[in-house]
This record gives structure tokens, sequence and C-alpha cells, in this order.
């Protein structure tokens, strides 16, 4: 669901390095009749060109590619040398432009991309092919003109993909769901007891991909929040209701503005994922139906949400997974830095305080680069909530389509069954959702009708 291709693609330079950096067509020629093969090209005179004209690389499209932090990234070998991103289009001068650009994506903080250590042609570094065009055509060449300065650039690249990043690949190929299809995803309900995250340590296939873990707050790992949250309550209410009908778990999107000059990222509405689980043939029409609700209300994909209905709402280490592949697509959706918000809902689970449900807005801080094998850090964000003057006809509307939708399901919760001693289930959702009232008090009246289509359902 990520936003479309820009249709003349960018050209992006940033993060090349001075020695790394691809030399204009002038340049290239001046240097190539210049020295000829009998004089040494520096470093910085083997280009992408000069191995495309050599003919020790061939353009195509997906030949390129970046594996950092068990994160993939494909890219096109263009006929001119340049890099288009696969995923956005964005087209890159050189290796060091495209690996900085998308190693920040994951980790902001990174400083550099080690281009030609980084990048593969074929599964094969590309800095190797610039050896081989040495060996080739200037034999006698000193290999520090190639080596000097790459040692460095194989250091974190190298223990990421030479030990464990198939292993991570493989890994999130069957636990980490794509964002067209969480909503399909069933979860164990079991009892679970969150750990901290300072007990996981590094990666380990065989740990519980559903163990829970606790939030951390910025501050605790000397981080400011990156951005400000405000979520309207109609995107409350009516992911509460949601959650709340079923004893499965549910999924759906949040659509929304995001503001570069404030960092304001605004929740202006929840878009429901009305597909049983495992039904994958009829996901893609609800995705569709998303995207289709999404532009025609000129809001962007902002985020997600999903229940873990009679459990605690912190994220599991799929869900931190999850969150961590969902921020990275919509950063690569855009020229620049776009938060992706994760919501968990837990309406059923008995350790909340009172009958309201425990909602948690949570984001993922990438692991330290010194140790990228580690989880990323599930954070507690801090939100605004903003009341809704009134209930609109939107949602009221969406709420009717998934009391129909719930009507048959075998995991419909039965509403007249008592929630405590004194409270039914259907009293316990109607006091939640009054936690998420809009300013008009005629909500109640209209609601009303919401909840006795609810006890027509059984």
């Amino acid at each position: 669901m990520g936003s479309e291709p820009p249709s003349s693609p960018q050209v992006v330079e940033e993060g090349a390095d001075e020695e790394d950096e691809e030399l204009s067509g002038a340049e290239d020629a001046d240097l190539r009749a210049s020295s000829g093969r009998g004089s040494l090209l520096t470093r910085r005179g083997i280009t992408l060109r000069v191995l495309l004209k050599d003919g020790l690389v061939e353009p195509g499209d997906g030949v390129l590619s970046i594996h950092y932090l068990g994160k993939k990234f494909v890219g096109d070998l263009l006929n001119d040398g340049k890099i288009r991103w696969v995923e956005t289009g964005q087209i890159f001068n050189s290796p060091s432009a495209w690996a900085t650009h998308c190693k920040r994506l994951v980790n902001p903080a990174k400083k550099s991309g080690c281009g030609w250590a980084s990048v593969r042609y074929r599964g094969q570094k590309l800095v190797q092919y610039k050896t081989t065009w040495l060996h080739k055509y200037q034999p006698s060449a000193d290999m520090s003109l190639i080596s000097e300065g790459e040692d460095d650039e194989m250091g974190d690249d190298d223990e990421e993909e030479g030990k464990t990043t198939m292993l991570v690949e493989d890994k999130n190929k069957k636990s980490k769901p794509e964002l067209h299809d969480i909503s399909l995803m069933q979860r164990r309900e079991r009892e679970r007891i969150p750990v901290r995250y300072c007990t996981l340590g590094t990666r380990d296939a065989s740990r519980d991909p559903h163990t829970l873990v606790e939030l951390s707050a910025f501050s605790a790992i000397n981080r400011f929040q990156p951005f400000n949250v405000a979520v309207s309550s109609n995107v409350l209410l009516l992911m509460d209701f949601h959650c709340h009908l079923t004893t499965s778990e549910v999924v759906g999107y949040l659509g929304g503005r995001w503001d570069t000059n404030t960092q304001l990222l605004t929740v202006l509405r929840a878009f429901p994922c009305r597909t049983r689980l495992a039904d994958k043939d009829a996901a893609p029409a609800v995705e569709e139906e998303i995207c289709q609700n999404l532009f025609m209300r000129g809001l962007s994909l902002v985020g997600w949400y999903h229940s873990h209905p009679r459990g605690p709402a912190l994220p599991s280490l799929q869900d931190i997974d999850s969150q961590m592949d969902h921020q990275l697509r919509l950063q690569g959706s855009s020229n620049g830095f776009q938060p992706c918000l994760g919501i968990i809902c837990g309406p059923y689970y008995h350790g909340n305080q009172g009958v309201a449900s425990t909602i948690t807005p949570f984001w993922v801080v990438p692991p330290p680069e010194q140790r990228p094998n580690d989880y990323g850090i599930p954070v507690a964000v801090e939100v605004t909530y903003v009341q809704d003057n009134f209930l609109t006809t939107d949602v009221l509307n969406e709420m009717m389509l998934l009391v129909e939708f719930y009507r048959s399901a075998p995991d419909l919760v039965q509403f007249s069954q008592m929630w405590s001693p004194n409270t039914s289930i259907l009293d316990k959702i109607k006091a939640s959702l009054s936690g998420h009232a809009p300013k008009d008090q005629a909500y109640a009246q209209i609601l009303e009708h919401v909840y006795n289509q609810l006890r027509n359902t059984q």
C-alpha cells in the first residue's frame, strides 16, 4: 500500500563518498582517453560506467542488491551506470549514494553507505569486480588502489551478511507478514508474560515469536521521539469497536497526514480489514477498497493497528519485526522520512484497569549498528488525543459493516455474557467506547442503533 513511484524519477546524490562518486560522462571519457589502459586509474576512476564499457557487468533489472540489518533492497543497473531503486523508481548516481540512502532508512544514524563493499551485482560485491578490472587491465597496479579504505567498509556488512542474513531473511519469510496480509495472521491466545527488552540479546530462531516485550521510553535509550502524533477520537472509537467484536485477532490500517514542516503525524481515519483469518483470496479486494478510500479522502497510509484480544497490549517479537518492516516500507515510498505508527488494542485482558480497552501506540528503533543481529527496540509513543466534534457518517457506516461481517462468525463475542459479576460484555463495550466520545452528546443515541444490531446477532 505504499505510494506510487514518482512519474519522473528523482536523481539522488546524497551520501556519495568523495572517492566513490561517479564521474560525469565527460570526465570519464577524458580520464580514459588521457590514461588509456597503460596508465593507472585511481579508485575514483573505476566507476560502474567503466565496468559496463569493458563488459565486466551488464545492465539489467534487479541485478543489484543491498543487505543491511536484515533488510534487502533491490536495484536496476541502467545503461549509463546509474542505479534505479526498484521500490520507488528513484535514480542514484553511484553505489554509495544508493547504499547511504537505503541504510539511513533502516538506521538514521548511519553516516555513509560504503557503496562498493555493500552493493552486490548478481550476488557478488562490486568491489570484487573492481579488483577483477585491475587484474585484467592493470596487472601491475598496486592493490591498495582498490583496497584502501575498504577494509573498514566491509566490517558490519560482512558480519551481517556472512553469518546471519540468510537466517534472518528465512525467518522473516516465515514469521514476518507483509503489510497486505497482516490481517490473515492468527496468533495463539494464551497467557503470555512480557519480558524486558534487555533480556532478549541476539536473535534466536528457537525463541517463541509470540513472546511479548515491554516497551521502553525514548529517554531510556537516550533518544528523543522524532515526531509528534495526534489521533482523532473517532479513530480510537472505530478501532476499539472492531477489536471488541471477535475473540480472534483483528487488523486495520490508519489513514492521515504527515507534515514535514511541523513533524506532526495526524491520524484521521481507521480502516478495519473485513477479512476472515487465512482468507487470502479476499485480502486483495479488501486492500484495493482501502487504497481507494484513502485516495478519495486525500489521506496517506500512516500506520496500522491490531488486537491482542485476551492478552496485554504489548508487541510480540513478531509484531516488532512487522512494525520495523512497515516503517521501512513507508519511508521507502517517499523521498524523505515518514513515520509509521503501530497501535495495539487489548479489549478483553483482565489485567486492564477497569472496563476500558488498553490502547498502546508504539514504534521500533533499529538495534545499535554494532549489534545488527539484535531485535529492534519497541518504544512507547507519546500521543495527543483530539476529541472530534461529532460521530461521522463514515464511522457509523463502518461499524454497521463490521457488525454484518462478523454476524455469523464462529468467533463472534457473546455480548450477553457477563464480563464481571455486574457488567455484561455489551455494557463493557459501551463503557469502553464512551472514553472516545465526541463532543456532541447525541452520539450515544446514534450508537444505540449499532448496539441493537449487536444484540440481534445472537
